[in-house]
């Protein structure tokens, strides 16, 4: 089995830097694109860095279709600018090509798309189909034998779909213990709080009653997300209910629903830039002609 080409696992406190600069990579994304689902990416910046770069996932960016990789599928297809981070981080493409998001002949838009992006599993963005594709890829792996693990983030206001809840009843008849959902639950949805558009309390409840291994945790918590990923029971699909708060890292942004797409003015700016961790040098790139 082939092992991870360039991350074999980053301690604690390197994960903490990576999210810093996984984070920091979104709000220059968002910059040069003039716009983007901030603080839905935010709030998965701990995730995503402990899939990539905490021993997790196993992949290798120079070869984006080694058949035994693990997949990853951003559901909250939204949040696709701390993809773009992390796959660039990883040496999937280099760094420069997130200049250019959004802008004519790019292939980063504003949601992920196969193919196009290496890294990328599934075009995503309309939100509730992640988890059916995922699905699809888990029992093929069962079907051919193969040892490759999936793992999908979805949207905890993405959960109000349908085809979330018919995805959730088949993951457990099909017996798909490769596959790991974990839920970026920061009850926040576009304009509003998620308890206010639909009830989705309990919401861990709701899953272990369709059958699903469900771990609680606290989504910025290095040492519990990468201890929640590695959960493996038998014949069960776990579920990771991730708590989480949207716009993480950034004060006037969190748990502010406004910010679900919204630039900072310059005074917001600067407070951003500061809480974040920019440096002269790279504040300079930033706002360079």
């Amino acid at each position: 089995m082939k092992e991870l080409e360039k991350f074999r696992g980053e301690t604690t406190s390197g994960l903490e830097e990576t999210s810093r600069e996984i984070r920091k990579k979104i709000y220059q994304i968002a910059h040069f694109a003039g716009g983007g689902h901030m603080g839905a990416a935010f709030s998965m910046a701990d995730i995503i860095s402990v899939i990539y770069f905490g021993g997790v996932m196993r992949y290798d960016a120079l070869s984006p279709q080694w058949k035994e990789r693990d997949k990853f599928i951003l559901s909250k297809g939204h949040a696709c600018y701390a993809l773009y981070a992390a796959l660039a981080r990883a040496g999937y493409f280099p760094e420069e090509e997130l200049r250019h998001v959004g802008k004519a002949g790019s292939k980063f838009g504003g949601h992920p798309k196969i193919y196009d992006i290496p890294g990328v599993e599934a075009s995503t963005g309309a939100l509730g189909h992640g988890l059916s594709f995922a699905i699809g890829i888990a029992y093929a792996n069962k079907a051919d034998r193969r040892d490759s693990h999936v793992y999908v983030v979805l949207g905890d206001g993405e959960c109000q779909e349908g085809s979330i809840w018919e995805g959730a009843l088949s993951a457990p008849t099909l017996k798909l213990d490769n596959m790991t959902v974990i839920v970026d639950y920061n009850k926040l949805q576009a304009m509003d709080e998620l308890e206010n558009i639909v009830h989705m309390k309990p919401l861990a409840e709701k899953w272990k009653t369709f059958g699903w291994n469900v771990v609680e945790i606290d989504g910025h918590n290095h040492k519990q997300i990468r201890e929640a990923l590695l959960v493996r029971q038998k014949d069960l699909p776990t579920l990771v209910v991730a708590n989480t708060i949207k716009g993480k890292g950034v004060s006037f942004m969190e748990n502010v629903p406004i910010w679900h797409y919204r630039m900072p003015n310059k005074e917001e700016e600067q407070v951003l830039l500061e809480e974040l961790g920019f440096t002269e040098e790279e504040k300079a790139e930033l706002f360079q002609a």
